[in-house]
Parts: C-alpha cells; structure tokens; sequence
C-alpha cells in the first residue's frame, strides 16, 4: 500500500521550511512532495541590500533540489497552474497533474503592479519583492546615481508588507551618504498607512516615534493616507485621503528613482476557487491553517487570508511576518502528523511578530505577541546592534535551508532580543 502524499505547493520561506518540517513530524509515514516554480531558494529579506549592491544575489540563493533529494523530499521546478481541491489534484506546468492527501499551500503571493498605472518594473518604479527585481533596481540606481534626483519610496493602496519599504528608503538614504550625493537627493515616503510607524498592526511598541524620529534626521517627508493613483515616467500621482475618505489633497512627485511596494492577492492556480479563497484570491484557513470546506488543505504564509486590523482610510494589509509564519508551519506539520495518526488538529499558531528592518548604520527591530492586538508582549528598540542582527540571522537561516533543518530560528530571535526563556509558537485549542 502506498503512503500517503503530502504535497508542498511553494518552495519560498514558509514552503521551504514546511517540507522540512513535514518530513520530520510525520517520519516516514507520508511522502512528503514539493511543487515549485524554481530550483532556488532566495532569502527575501535580503532583497533591499542586493538592490544597493550590498549583497549579490547570489550570496542569498540556495539551490533546492539536491537539499530536498537528501532529506527524502520529492520535489519539481515545474510549476503549478490550476488546484482541484474538489479531486484531491494539482494540474502542473508541463501539462500533467498530480494527486494529493494532504495540500499545504504556501505560494506567496501574485504581485499587482497591475492594479496601478505605471507601477512596477515593468513600468516606472522598482521593486525588491522578488531578488531578480532587486537586481534590476540595483542597475538603475547605479545609473540614477550618476545624474541623482528625486527619489520617492513607499508602498501602495491595500499593501500589505511596509517594513522592507522602511527599510529601503533608509537604506538608499545610507548609501547616498556613502556615495556622498544624499545633498542632492530629495526624497519622499508615500504610505497607505494612516501614520508611520502603523505597519499595518497599528503600531508595535513604539514604532511610530522610532520610524518618525529616523525620517525626520534623515530628512525624508512622508505622505500618509496615500493613494496612488497612476505612475508616469517621471512623476508619481498621489491622492491624500482624509479620515472621511474624501481627498484632502493632490501630490505630484518628481523622481529619477523610485521603489514602491504594491498590493498582494492569491495566484492564478487558486484564484477563484469558491470555499478556498476569499475574493481577494487568499486562502481561507481555520485556526488550525486548514480550509474550512477542503478540510485536506491546509495554508501558510503571505497566501493566507487575514482580515485588516481594522478600518482605514485607505486600504492597509496585515503582514505575515517570518515568526508568524513558522508558527504556521509548525501547527500544519503537527496537524497532518495528527491526522495520520487518526487524531483531529490540535495545535494552533501563535502568530506572533518578530522583525528587524536594517538601515545600513542602525535599524528598528519589534516583537508583537501575538501580531494581532491585544498583545502580551509589546516591544520594539533600535540602535546600530540590529544592523549586527540581521547579518547574523541571514547567514543562520541561510545554513538552516541549507542542512535541511527545521529549527525555529525566528522563535530564538525573539528569545535572545526579549532575553526571556520561552515565546511560544504555538498553542494547543480545542479541535
């Protein structure tokens, strides 16, 4: 009789790691499968310093497939286009499909650049959400640097992902320094968020006065409650919505250079998969991380729906940070070892919040727990000791992709920040 399988649906920072994971907690009992689009991992937070050359792309990439070949994980680069959680299968890229037991979606997102005119890098503004568009924007600001003018940095309506925007604004805002052109450089941040520092949690500690006190010394306005409404060549236009959500002014924006994060929505292969996704193309899981009409299906991620922290005047996403996440790949993979085991799901995912965005010569880092309000722990710091952080942690869970591991490394981030002895990722429930 054949095991049951296991199919991993993404091989990005959740999917990687929950093959792992999956491997470890059902031990031999299921075959354990990974369908991606790519033979590589590439560590995403990374992304901001390879599009200012401080890393190379391919210091960040891990080459998967003789990884999940020695972990007794199957795996294919090609793809998947359509799920049929109605049949238990998957139609793949090359045109064949395959059955599963058990699905863990963890996709990430479809990037809309669409839903703006103009925005994108196939348009007018850059992106680091994925490494090869960082190193796109790495060769345009080479080239902006050598004639240097307005630079605008945010993210868009319905965002859902501000630290890395932070982040990059603060970084550029490094580098020019270092290039000793920043006098030349006007630059604006342009956010949905009804203020800095919200990072579509409504705050965590205190991250409003850190971001605001970093943009002010370093001298970059900021435009909240923003809506872009198209991107030309050279010129961003922006509505500022007020509490109402009447505009209550109109912004032109010069730029010779310009990263502005866009919103996210589900893939093509789920989208519109009526009791799998909500309208936006997310994936609708219980507080197990399994869908509540394909009860095989389970999800992890940036692909998971989330419902806003509440209203805004315009729209702002909750992000799915990296403890969040693995908190969700340890309730799936207990999950499904559960239900193999013949027991029903009993973990439930802490979604707790751990994030260091890195400014080159500083940085702001925050614990949330949980990441939804109201919280137990509320914390956020600052100082040129998170730059050290982040070197340290990406060269870590590099190596853990790497061995194969499925070691919680953000859970011992918090740990060692907060110097408390344990942050649970997650929490037994009721089934």
């Amino acid at each position: 009789m054949s095991l049951p399988r296991i199919i991993v649906l993404g091989a990005g920072l959740g999917g990687t790691i929950a093959a792992y994971e999956l491997r470890d907690a059902t031990k031999g009992r299921a075959e354990v499968m990974v369908v991606s689009d790519t033979d590589d991992y590439w560590f995403v937070p990374s992304n901001p310093w390879v599009a200012v050359r401080w890393r190379e792309p391919d210091a960040i990439r891990v080459h998967l497939p003789p990884v999940m070949k020695k972990r007794g994980i199957g795996f294919t680069n090609v793809g998947c286009t359509r799920v049929h959680p109605s049949e238990n299968r998957i139609d793949l890229g090359d045109g064949t499909s395959l059955s599963y037991d058990y699905l863990v979606i963890a996709t990430g997102p479809d990037l809309a650049f669409d839903e703006i005119k103009g925005l994108g890098p196939d348009g007018h503004t850059v992106s680091v959400c994925r490494t090869d568009h960082a190193a796109h924007a790495a060769d345009l600001f080479d080239a902006f640097c050598e004639n240097p003018k307005s630079i605008v940095v945010g993210a868009a309506q319905g965002a859902s992902c501000f630290g890395p925007a932070y982040e990059f604004a603060l970084i550029l805002d490094t580098e020019l320094r270092r290039r000793k052109i920043r006098d030349q450089v006007p630059m604006t941040f342009v956010t949905p968020e009804p203020y800095i520092g919200h990072l579509g949690l409504d705050g965590v500690g205190d991250t409003k006065s850190l971001l605001e006190s970093e943009m002010r010394n370093r001298h970059i306005k900021w435009v909240t409650n923003a809506r872009i409404t198209a991107v030309d060549e050279a010129m961003m236009h922006v509505e500022e919505v007020a509490e109402d959500g009447a505009v209550k002014k109109t912004h032109d924006l010069p730029f010779g250079y310009s990263m502005i994060l866009p919103a996210f929505r589900g893939i093509k292969a789920v989208y519109g998969i009526e009791g799998l996704t909500n309208p936006r193309g997310f994936i609708l899981a219980d507080k197990h991380q399994r869908n509540p009409t394909f009860k095989n299906i389970y999800s992890l991620g940036v692909c998971v729906a989330i419902p806003p922290m509440g209203p805004t005047p315009v729209p702002v996403g909750v992000p799915k940070t990296g403890f969040m996440i693995e908190s969700m790949v340890t309730a799936v993979a207990h999950n499904i070892a559960a239900e193999l085991d013949g027991r029903a799901p009993d973990e439930i995912p802490s979604w707790n919040a751990v994030c260091l965005a890195d400014f080159g010569d500083g940085g702001v880092a925050f614990v949330a727990q949980p990441q939804i309000p109201p919280r137990n722990v509320n914390w956020s710091s600052h100082g040129k000791w998170v730059h050290l952080a982040k070197v340290g942690f990406e060269k870590y869970f590099l190596r853990k992709v790497r061995m194969g591991t499925s070691e919680p490394l953000y859970e011992k981030l918090a740990l060692q920040m907060l110097g408390i002895n344990k942050l649970k990722a997650t929490q037994k429930g009721d089934a």
